[in-house]
């Protein structure tokens, strides 16, 4: 069976929850796990447990995790209503509204965040993924629990010499 990518739902002006890596966190066992016959949601929890617990990729970090902090948080209210988001050494979540499409919006993160994060490290070329994980927020229910699995996300973090992770939120 081949593999294909479901198409991401676009919806301006609705919650998403959004989940995007590092490139080089991608490797063999991450593109395996991707390529398994499951349900996209529990293919996705497979991958964030993976990458919470991978080294790979770990770049998210000291000035860089600090640039892009601020970076996301300054984008509140330009692209998106920010509602919360964590930080991990080699992926990112996002609890958003969008104030314009999800593919606009994923390219101005990933490219404006990129050319940022490669000037702090020295580098040039792909910093991220090609591509991104996003759900739709269905109700009340399923925002509380995308909120407090973004705010405990942090909590997994594996000892890879990170000098930490980052979560901010704004519901409660």
């Amino acid at each position: 069976m081949k593999y294909t990518h479901l198409p991401h739902l676009d919806l301006v002006g609705h919650y998403q929850f959004i989940t995007f890596r590092t490139f080089d966190s991608m490797d063999g066992y991450l593109k395996k796990l991707s390529l398994q016959n499951k349900s996209n949601d529990r293919k996705q929890l497979d991958i964030d447990r993976y990458l919470d617990t991978s080294c790979r990729g770990a770049y998210l970090q000291g000035d860089v995790l600090t640039t892009l902090y601020d970076f996301l948080k300054k984008q509140d209210g330009l692209w998106y209503e920010l509602i919360a988001f964590s930080i991990m050494p080699n992926h990112v979540h996002l609890l958003i509204r969008p104030l314009e499409s999800l593919a606009s919006l994923m390219q101005n993160i990933k490219g404006s965040s990129s050319r940022m994060i490669n000037g702090i490290m020295g580098k040039s070329g792909r910093f991220w993924a090609r591509d991104y994980y996003d759900k739709a927020i269905r109700d009340e229910k399923h925002f509380s629990v995308v909120y407090t699995y973004i705010k405990n996300n942090p909590l997994k973090l594996r000892d890879c010499n990170i000098t930490g992770s980052r979560f901010y939120g704004i519901y409660e």
